[in-house]
């Protein structure tokens, strides 16, 4: 596997975010159509099922990687088909155990939830598709080592599309739960497929038993840390869907998909492309620092207005959409996920940079944090104020940003307060909205109007406040996609 000199990784990083942007603004789409025709025609419930159901299949898959993946795409040296093979043994030898696992408490699952069949079904098709899933990933190691992002997306597209046809075609003529069954398997085999033809590798076992030990020093803390995300977040789902009504977890699960929309478009491609771009800079510290802060401006200039936009909008979708008032009682779960998703869009480039450099034991150390206090403190706001509960503690959680500013300085030198325009400007934008909300809530194309002209105040509003840092952006960006 080539290696990569710095100028070729801001070269392939700055076109893999506008591959991976432009690509995925047409699954989010898709996505979008696909979230709204679904929360038209299936109900609070159904949508609890699915979310507890994915929780419950999230949970068990965590154990099927120790890091090995991701221990690839961070090693310094370049990778050998001897560590291909034996990640993809150790990778597989996991996942059909836990697989096998899944499919023999399907009837647990079953009775612990109350499900009929066709969430048992929803279930079984899960644990298959996260079998399917499993065998893209030397593929995709392959690709993120090359940071040739714009091939990657290409499976991703043909997962969301062959999804998103199937689940609306069958949840309008009435299928219900069923229509995310099929729907998951379509999702499962075109992505494989669609991988294979992209990154073609030949399947081959192999094991080394020092080649596993030299991965596991980072992959076993850095899977540690995402089995405690998985506890701290899918986990607590399951939780949830056994102490609230399904029905109150699909307010939950509809507040925070859309809360977390914008980090989906956009905070995951960055991360997606920064993660083994950092790793690559690891050498470099001063431009490691400049790259860290590129990236947080870069994923937060998007993001707030965003966030702005959906909170003081979404209550004047709600009553303008037809069919779509069943949703009030989620309003206030919405404001508050997005705060959260606010302070995420800040740490998690922060986390990435510190993964990247290695410092996968520091982050480890965080998520045990968050972990904690999530599970301590999240139940008591439930008991207090309700399903709302859950999004207040979120959101409070979140302020721990600033901790993690602290120690990403003590190893990289940035400037945090590169965001203050974004910031304001936000606001600015927010305020807006919220002044002339009343004025322009009597339909939704006026609504949307509305939004349209907050995004001009937004741009108008940075401008002002950041013109230098944004036309040293574009500047960047013209000269390295004219290579």
């Amino acid at each position: 596997m080539e290696e990569l000199d710095i100028a070729t990784v801001t070269k392939r990083s700055i076109h893999g975010v506008m591959a991976l942007v432009s690509r995925t603004f047409v699954i989010q789409a898709i996505t979008f159509i696909t979230n709204f025709l679904l929360t038209v025609f299936l109900t609070p419930a159904i949508f609890g099922v699915f979310f507890v159901v994915s929780a419950a299949i999230a949970f068990l898959g965590y154990f099927s990687d120790i890091g090995l993946a991701a221990a690839l795409i961070q090693k310094k040296e370049p990778i050998t088909q001897e560590e291909l093979k034996t990640t993809f043994t150790m990778q597989q030898i996991l996942v059909v155990t836990v697989v096998l696992i899944a499919l023999l408490l399907s009837g647990f699952i079953k009775s612990f939830y109350n499900l009929n069949n066709e969430g048992l079904y929803l279930f079984c098709a899960l644990a298959i598709a996260f079998f399917l899933s499993s065998l893209k990933t030397i593929p995709s190691i392959i690709l993120e080592r090359d940071l040739r992002f714009e091939k990657l997306v290409i499976p991703q597209i043909v997962e969301t599309l062959f999804f998103s046809v199937t689940v609306v075609v069958l949840a309008v003529n009435g299928y219900g739960i069923t229509s995310f069954t099929v729907a998951v398997l379509a999702r499962g085999l075109s992505g494989l497929i669609a991988m294979y033809i992209i990154a073609p590798w030949k399947i081959g076992f192999a094991f080394s038993g020092k080649t596993v030990s030299k991965l596991l020093s980072f992959g076993i803390p850095f899977q540690a840390n995402s089995f405690l995300a998985l506890v701290k977040d899918d986990l607590f789902i399951v939780y949830l869907g056994k102490v609230l009504p399904l029905t109150q977890v699909g307010y939950i699960g509809f507040a925070q998909k859309w809360a977390l929309t914008p980090l989906r478009l956009i905070m995951d491609n960055i991360i997606r492309i920064t993660f083994p771009s950092f790793s690559r800079l690891q050498h470099d510290k001063t431009t490691l620092g400049k790259a860290v802060e590129k990236s947080i401006f870069a994923s937060c200039f998007f993001i707030f207005p965003t966030i702005a936009g959906l909170i003081t909008l979404a209550p004047y979708f709600i009553t303008t959409i037809p069919k779509y008032g069943k949703w009030e009682p989620a309003v206030l779960s919405l404001v508050f996920f997005s705060l959260s998703a606010v302070f995420s869009s800040v740490s998690t480039p922060l986390t990435n940079a510190l993964n990247a450099i290695g410092k996968i034991k520091i982050t480890l150390y965080l998520m045990i944090f968050w972990t904690a206090i999530t599970w301590i403190f999240t139940p008591i706001a439930i008991s207090i104020i309700g399903f709302n509960g859950v999004s207040i503690a979120s959101a409070v959680i979140s302020l721990s940003v600033f901790i993690v500013i602290y120690i990403v300085k003590k190893y990289v030198d940035i400037n945090i307060f590169i965001i203050s325009p974004l910031v304001g400007s936000a606001l600015v934008m927010g305020v807006f909205i919220y002044l002339l909300g009343p004025v322009f809530s009597k339909n939704i194309l006026s609504v949307l109007f509305l939004g349209f002209l907050g995004l001009i105040v937004y741009a108008s509003t940075m401008f002002l406040l950041a013109k230098q840092e944004i036309i040293s952006n574009i500047k960047l960006l013209a000269s390295n996609l004219k290579k």
